[in-house]
């Protein structure tokens, strides 16, 4: 155990982290592993690898990911933001490499091959993106005289211009809600809100009109009709998990749900572990985006404000959309669930968001020494 007494950067970092939030995350890369166990071996036999060949590489990605996480805990916000500066423009970079030079996966250009290891850049920009939009917002409240709204939207048209070139939709929406989010935070008018929403409204009728596969979804979602295998499987995977589950290793369903270990992983968790489980599953979800607007309602720096809120917002609506495809609440969308599915971009780019947040929310000599002088001006002794 640390002792407050201890100097140094560990113990230092250790007693201004915020514990619960790092307890959390860490529940959740653990959960991770175990229904990676439940949910890999049936798509790498079918596909013709050893049982465990995602399990593997799940757990070689925890250890770098965790260090990350922690590495990145340590920074001021100042360099958050500028952390954040340069994985934008390395991550929108690559972006653009890979509409063409990527790797082409059902059609969607969203990878690149570096030193022999597949990368989803988009994975990497989201948190960064955030950050750098919260430091806009900041600065125009800071200095109305800046066009720091003006900037985060032209920020935000080049992002969505280049998920929609991927063409990756759902990480447009999952990106429009955040953004709509801290802007509405930064005190957004409300002409902004009406304009904003019929823009949103035409997207997606545009999106609708023009990519057939996003038509082929929405049209499968509301009539029920066409190739609806992966829903119904997931749906049946719930169904037969009832309360309690089947118990682990016992799940049947499982065995023929595609992509169980990545997009599907909620519905395996449901059948091995049951409903129960899944709700202490959300319950974490619940918890982090919960905490994280506690404390960017108590914060008073607006950067660290708008970051945390954006960030959480981030991991909660990522999570939101896995699980609501799992349920056949939204239209089927390949999204992955944080720090629980596999994939080595998507668990590195969370452990990065995770970090931000740790690092964004630690206690700061600063906002201590304004507590002391609100406590001493409210009690009529003069500050400092």
């Amino acid at each position: 155990m640390v002792s407050r007494a201890q100097r140094g950067a560990f113990a230092d970092w250790f007693w201004t982290i915020d514990r619960y939030f790092l307890a959390a995350f860490i529940a959740l890369m653990g959960i991770g592993v175990m229904l990676s166990f439940a949910a890999s071996p049936p798509v790498a036999e079918r596909i013709g690898l050893d049982s465990f060949h995602f399990v593997w590489r799940h757990v070689l990605f925890i250890g770098p990911s965790f260090l990350v996480m922690i590495g990145i805990s340590f920074l001021t916000p100042r360099q958050v933001r500028r952390t954040a500066i340069v994985l934008l423009g390395v991550s929108m970079t690559f972006m653009l490499l890979a509409l063409f030079f990527g790797v082409e996966v059902k059609g969607s250009r969203r990878w690149v091959t570096l030193a022999g290891m597949t990368i989803q850049p988009s994975e990497f920009m989201k948190p960064a993106f955030v950050v750098v939009c919260a430091w806009l917002f900041a600065e125009r409240a800071r200095h109305p005289e800046i066009p720091g709204n003006l900037f985060a939207g032209i920020l935000f048209c080049i992002v969505a211009a280049l998920l929609v070139a991927q063409p990756d939709l759902g990480q447009t929406i999952l990106l429009s809600v955040v953004w709509g989010g801290m802007f509405f935070m930064a005190g957004m008018p409300w002409l902004w809100i009406m304009v904003l929403g019929a823009l949103g409204s035409f997207g997606l009728i545009g999106a609708y009109t023009v990519l057939p596969h996003v038509a082929g979804r929405i049209d499968r979602f509301l009539t029920g009709e066409g190739d609806t295998f992966q829903v119904d499987t997931a749906r049946e995977a719930i169904l037969r998990g009832d309360w309690l589950g089947v118990g682990p290793g016992e799940g049947t369903v499982k065995r023929i749900i595609p992509d169980s270990h990545t997009d599907f992983i909620f519905s395996v968790a449901a059948e091995e572990f049951g409903i129960l489980f899944c709700m202490v599953l959300v319950s974490i979800f619940a918890f982090i985006v919960l905490r994280g607007l506690s404390h960017a309602y108590k914060e008073r720096n607006d950067f660290a404000r708008f970051a945390v809120a954006g960030l959480v917002l981030q991991i909660g609506m990522q999570s939101v959309i896995n699980i609501g495809v799992n349920l056949e609440l939204l239209p089927a969308k390949g999204m992955t669930l944080p720090l629980i599915s596999y994939g080595g971009s998507s668990m590195v780019a969370i452990c990065v968001t995770a970090g931000f947040i740790l690092a964004l929310t630690r206690h700061r000599p600063e906002n201590r020494a304004q507590d002391r002088s609100l406590f001493r001006v409210g009690n009529g002794v003069p500050a400092e």
